[in-house]
């Protein structure tokens, strides 16, 4: 089964049975005064929402690029967790009032063996699904079912505290508001962490440590690479990423070797971690000792002037006056700004001789 139909499949049924859910809940919930029970069904009425936004959301996303779109539709996808998260809030923030009314002006309730069948029933459902979800979710790399992951494991918590406040109703107790309170809360912990997470995806999250790391690895495995840098990757959805990177080479190889020597590298990243790699050449002249001597005083001049900077791309342009070009990277956490690091930098350099400096502070 492809990765299409798998998704689709795991949002049909988790729509199907949360409507079920849904009904069985705010049915027994009306009929016997429990405004925590309602509260939990309405919860998984808004699930059932999340699935059919969901399921609009795969068909979109699995459009073809065009010419509006070059690079696909799978933002979609983070669209759509977002707009689960907005309904989800709602209804934490509208059920959380409620249960302070019930809280304020509390009635007389009594849960009778219906109420514990349909949540122990919908307990046992939650977490099947909770499962189903996470596994469906790593096989595919989608935000959405991680975010339905998410919500099937905190809707079984609070269907299990709605059960005990149930059992306490049942006592005498009138523990029906508190527990509808709570209920509320983990409904509005749970749509604040979809919301977060999907803004965070749409705004350009950075992609993980261990994916840039595994990269480079792969890139220096290569004979001819002497180094590398500027290893940027692009995200546009959760099978459409893009990346670009700068590799260092020996400057006396032909051009036609190096550029074998890229392209192998991108068919293998490409087939390897499904990430469309442009590597840029950067040739080093090896046999130039001047500059290769000076590059080291510069490291030396300007190493530890900011936690992980980095010096590279370094050349010498020879004239009537010599150029200095090179690039710093400087962590985003550094709290000087670019104008300051540059200043720095180019004070340091002046030590060594009148040369123009053209320098590019980027951040890493």
């Amino acid at each position: 089964m492809d990765i299409e139909r798998r998704k689709k499949l795991a949002s049909s049924l988790g729509l199907a049975l949360n409507f079920l859910l849904a009904a069985a809940k705010i049915a027994v919930g009306v009929i016997f005064g429990l405004v925590s029970v309602v509260a939990d069904g309405v919860n998984n009425l808004s699930d059932g929402g999340s699935c059919l936004i969901a399921l609009v959301s795969y068909r979109i996303a699995a459009k073809p690029a065009d010419e509006d779109h070059p690079y696909g539709h799978q933002r979609a996808e983070y669209i759509a967790s977002m707009c689960i998260a907005f309904l989800v809030v709602a209804l934490g923030v509208e059920l959380l009032r409620e249960s302070i009314d019930r809280v304020l002006l509390p009635e007389e309730v009594h849960a009778e063996l219906a109420v514990f069948l349909v949540l122990g029933v919908s307990a046992l459902l939650k977490i099947t699904m909770c499962i189903l979800y996470r596994r469906i979710a790593k096989r595919t790399n989608s935000d959405v079912l991680y975010a339905a992951s998410l919500d099937s494991a905190c809707d079984t918590l609070a269907t299990l505290t709605t059960a005990l406040g149930a059992l306490l109703c049942r006592y005498g107790l009138k523990a029906d508001g508190w527990v509808g309170i709570l209920v509320a809360l983990f409904i509005l912990g749970q749509g604040l962490k979809i919301l977060l997470d999907a803004s965070s995806k749409l705004l350009g999250q950075a992609p993980s440590r261990e994916l840039l790391s595994e990269i480079k690895e792969k890139i220096l495995t290569h004979s001819g690479v002497l180094g590398l840098h500027d290893l940027k990757v692009y995200p546009f959805g959760p099978h459409k990423v893009f990346a670009t990177v700068h590799i260092e080479t020996d400057a006396s190889e032909p051009a036609t070797v190096t550029h074998e020597l890229l392209d192998a590298i991108e068919r293998e990243i490409g087939e390897k971690f499904g990430v469309e790699l442009t590597a840029h050449l950067d040739p080093v002249a090896l046999d130039d000792v001047e500059a290769e001597e000076l590059k080291e005083k510069i490291f030396s001049a300007i190493d530890g002037m900011v936690d992980g900077m980095d010096l590279h791309d370094f050349r010498m342009v020879r004239g009537s006056r010599t150029k200095i070009v090179f690039e710093v990277g400087v962590p985003f956490s550094c709290p000087k700004s670019d104008k300051e690091i540059y200043e720095d930098v180019c004070r340091a350099v002046k030590v060594f001789g009148d040369f123009e400096t053209v320098i590019t502070v980027e951040r890493e």
